[in-house]
């Protein structure tokens, strides 16, 4: 067993010549052992992580074969794996899923559906030499020159068909620290950049800094078996749990807070003391995940303020850690009422989905809808991006119009603080003339008629697996189905896509013409699927993935694992209220969306096409 080298936990990053810096992932901490016929992934405490993590055993296999590696056998290498949201933030929840998972089919469910990424930050042996002795450095120059020699990334990025990359350090800390406030990571470590690897120890050479904000709570109850505060806050007139805390306490704190209690207590139990909201603290926290707060620990008490300024709404607004260059104006503005989401709702979502929406925007020429005063007042399409916009927001002119194009995370969440509701976007990118992907729209008359776009789906489904094509689903957000084929790059014209468009849509209206049809004219579709097929073209524009809608209920527009296209799937069931929790236990079903755009073999299809 290897036993790794520990940070020790800083509030402020060290600062000197002598320090350099790199991202923290939340991960699992993994010492990879490569010789010549064995790979081991090996966990901070000595346990295998092979069987959990398939997708990197047979990554790491095909390094194997490589020449060059094998000139480096035995290699060990110290790293983290993770889960990526962003080049710069990992989805904890979501490796802890799978450390715990035993069940070997599900193991390969999630390889798919949540793939990990091996991140390497350190070298400790190669050629069963011992590297411990060298300067941090001097090591890390051996491992950047590995991932350089293997053309691998030199920096982690999201998405990426490649799990296996290298961490780079920076010399200036407040730049990534920017960087990881941006993306919400959970923070930076700092290294001495001579100092040596010492097995096992938890050393002042290695300093981690989290990216801690702090939750503003009650306390509302002692648990004696074993100490802990239970703390809270007010949602309107009711008080919820949060979370419960122990760390960041001095003896003497703890003793004061634990006689309080019992002083105000106002019932009592075989394991709980139980006191009414008053006694307010401050804790540090990472971040806010379903209403509870992850890590929190104690910073101090706060005296000054009262229980009501203790609510769910201050500490959203204080987990948003927005950038200071987007303010938020009018947090409390309801956008439904029933059920109540506000504006700060929205922007909470905006900021935690970024990762999964921002990779569809990029580039596209934004088409948005706003609903300045929520659902009970006018909606309007704006393309123009109006003068007022900060300076962080990129155009693309096009046929005289200043398109917004929302590459950045501040330009999401300003457009969500200016109640941009529903982002529609072209297929294809701003600088490009042929589409980066088809996507057909199926539309029922209706949410009673649901069932018969899943069927046309399912239909699709089986002719695209025949013709060996990759597809993805989607919810519209409202009544309707949308499958997409990504298309590599600036390779096929919207002339030879629509070719295949309609040749799907009259397949499936002579498979099933009862519950098919491509006519324009609703008031002749009856209650037929339109399967629309023109909607494919230059100019025209789809729901992205992720974007909410503005609808009765507060529904969003969302990928979906081809497993989950059955009769029993509800479009109502996919709103901004459940899906954070989704894309934290499930993954993304479009997490390989862009790998599989490079591999999508459409031309033996258009060749196919020719022939019949």
């Amino acid at each position: 067993m290897i036993k790794p080298m520990l940070p020790t936990l800083h509030r402020d990053p060290p600062i000197g010549e002598e320090w350099v810096y790199e991202v923290k992932y939340d991960g699992f901490r993994c010492i990879v052992l490569l010789e010549t016929q064995k790979i081991t992934l090996q966990s901070r405490n000595g346990n295998h992580l092979n069987n959990q993590f398939p997708e990197i055993m047979a990554y790491l296999n095909t390094l194997l074969n490589i020449t060059y590696i094998q000139s480096l056998l035995p290699l060990t290498l110290d790293g983290e794996l993770a889960i990526l949201t962003s080049s710069m933030k990992a989805n904890f929840s979501a490796i802890q899923k799978r450390g715990r998972t035993k069940s070997k089919s599900t193991i390969n469910t999630l390889a798919t559906t949540s793939p990990a990424t091996l991140l390497i930050f350190d070298i400790l042996s190669k050629n069963g030499e011992k590297l411990h002795s060298l300067p941090f450095n001097k090591r890390k120059q051996q491992v950047e020159q590995l991932f350089t020699l293997l053309d691998l990334p030199l920096s982690p990025r999201f998405p990426s068909s490649v799990p296996f990359q290298y961490v780079p350090f920076f010399r200036d800390p407040k730049d990534i620290w920017t960087e990881i406030n941006k993306h919400h990571g959970e923070g930076m470590l700092a290294k001495k950049r001579n100092s040596t690897y010492q097995f096992g120890k938890r050393t002042l050479d290695w300093i981690k800094i989290k990216n801690f904000r702090t939750a503003t709570c009650f306390i509302t109850a002692y648990q004696k078996d074993n100490s802990y505060f239970h703390v809270g806050v007010m949602d309107g007139t009711s008080v919820i749990t949060i979370g419960l805390f122990s760390h960041g306490l001095t003896s003497e704190e703890r003793q004061a807070l634990v006689t309080v209690i019992k002083e105000n207590r106002y019932q009592e139990d075989h394991q709980y003391m139980y006191v009414h909201p008053g006694i307010c603290v401050d804790l540090y926290f990472l971040e806010l995940s379903q209403d509870q707060l992850r890590q929190p620990e104690f910073r101090r008490f706060r005296f000054d303020v009262q229980v009501k300024e203790c609510s769910l709404e201050n500490l959203k607004t204080s987990n948003l850690n927005f950038p200071t260059s987007v303010p938020i104006t009018h947090p409390k503005k309801p956008l439904w009422e029933e059920p109540l989401l506000t504006k700060l709702d929205y922007l909470h979502y905006l900021s935690e989905a970024a990762p999964y929406i921002l990779p569809f925007l990029e580039d596209r020429l934004l088409t948005v809808i706003r609903f300045p005063h929520g659902m009970l007042g006018e909606s309007f399409y704006q393309r123009n991006c109006p003068d007022y916009a900060p300076d962080f927001v990129e155009t693309f002119d096009s046929e005289g119009i200043p398109y917004i194009v929302c590459n950045n995370l501040e330009t999401l969440l300003w457009l969500g603080n200016q109640l941009a509701l529903e982002f529609h976007i072209p297929f294809q990118k701003s600088k490009a003339s042929k589409p980066s992907e088809i996507v057909f729209d199926l539309d029922p008359p209706s949410d009673k008629y649901f069932s018969d776009a899943v069927a046309a789906a399912l239909l699709m489904k089986e002719v695209f697996d025949q013709l060996q094509l990759y597809s993805f689903v989607k919810t519209s957000g409202r009544k309707g189905l949308q499958v997409y084929i990504p298309l590599p790059k600036e390779t096929y014209t919207y002339e030879e896509t629509r070719k295949f468009t309609e040749f799907m849509a009259e397949y499936l209206v002579s498979k099933e013409p009862h519950l098919f049809t491509i006519e324009r004219l609703k008031k002749n579709r009856g209650t037929k699927v339109y399967v629309d097929f023109i909607q494919h073209a230059e100019g025209k524009t789809i729901i992205a993935p992720y974007s909410l809608r503005g609808h009765h209920f507060p529904t969003v527009a969302t990928p979906l694992f081809w497993e989950e296209v059955n009769p029993t799937l509800r479009p109502e069931s996919f709103t901004i209220f459940t899906l954070l929790k989704r894309l934290s236990e499930k993954g993304d079903p479009f997490q390989h969306y862009f790998k599989i755009q490079a591999q999508q073999p459409f031309q033996q299809v258009l060749d196919f096409l020719k022939r019949v």
